[in-house]
């Protein structure tokens, strides 16, 4: 058993990964054993993650707020509090907060044997963004 006291601060999310503001805390991070990689995600209202995918996949748990997410090609779908969405591995996808919200999940996910957690594309642009949800 370990115990890990908390000695890591709130990060910003990096700009190549992130429109508008971000901020992560980590939960679990991949090592000793473990492919885990957790982390709680605070989205600004209108913040979004750019396209990616995840090559073991990603499950998120949204705690607070109201959120949105998509995947390529498909509808934009509205998430809140309690709502679990997994993005299957290799699936492009997207998510973020609401226009005029806050949201906050908690991202959890396996890294691969390389310790690769994401392959990140272009932004979300405002237009992908302000679609109607399905």
């Amino acid at each position: 058993m370990q115990i890990m006291k908390n000695s890591l601060k709130t990060g910003a999310g990096p700009g190549e990964w992130f429109t508008g503001a971000v901020y992560i805390d980590t939960v679990a991070a991949p090592g000793a054993g473990s492919r885990l990689s957790a982390s709680y995600v605070h989205f600004t209202p209108g913040a979004r993650t750019a396209w990616h995918t995840h090559p073991n996949g990603q499950t998120i748990y949204v705690t607070e707020g109201v959120g949105l997410c998509q995947r390529r090609g498909g509808p934009i779908e509205v998430i809140r509090p309690g709502d679990r969405v997994f993005f299957e591995p290799g699936e492009e996808h997207w998510h973020g907060a609401a226009p005029d919200s806050f949201m906050t999940h908690l991202a959890m996910l396996e890294v691969d044997e390389q310790g690769q957690s994401a392959t990140w594309g272009k932004h979300v642009t405002d237009e992908e963004y302000s679609q109607q949800p399905g």
